[in-house]
């Protein structure tokens, strides 16, 4: 079955920087695109960043353009999230999903896997 486990997140001060990673497993990874979300405490959901199959195309929201960088290893069958620059307002619990398309997307219907996620907490 698809498993998808974050990992990498943990408190960082505003300026800095993590990365998130997202090992996947149980299905033919290099095939989906994939995506990156979260959730602050008591807002909704909302769309990070994504990824095509092969890696060529990108989207980010206006929100992390610029400071944030998603990559894929398709050998390694891991997702990437390279966050820079990071603000208070990222503090929020990030999750990675699996598309059922190759190109990368931002619509909920596509998605049918997401993680666990991962607790990031920007602070002084």
């Amino acid at each position: 079955q698809v498993q998808l486990v974050e990992s990498g997140g943990g408190l960082a001060q505003p300026g800095g920087s993590l990365r998130l990673s997202c090992e996947a497993s149980g299905f033919s990874f290099r095939r989906y695109a994939m995506s990156w979300a979260r959730q602050a405490p008591g807002k909704g959901f909302e769309w990070v960043s994504g990824i095509s199959s092969d890696g060529s195309d990108t989207f980010y929201v206006p929100s992390v353009k610029g400071r944030f960088t998603i990559s894929r290893d398709n050998a390694k069958n891991t997702l990437y999230l390279q966050m820079n620059s990071l603000k208070p307002e990222d503090t929020a619990h990030y999750y990675c999903g699996k598309s059922t398309r190759d190109i990368a997307t931002m619509h909920n219907s596509d998605f049918d896997s997401w993680g666990q996620g991962t607790q990031v907490t920007v602070s002084s």
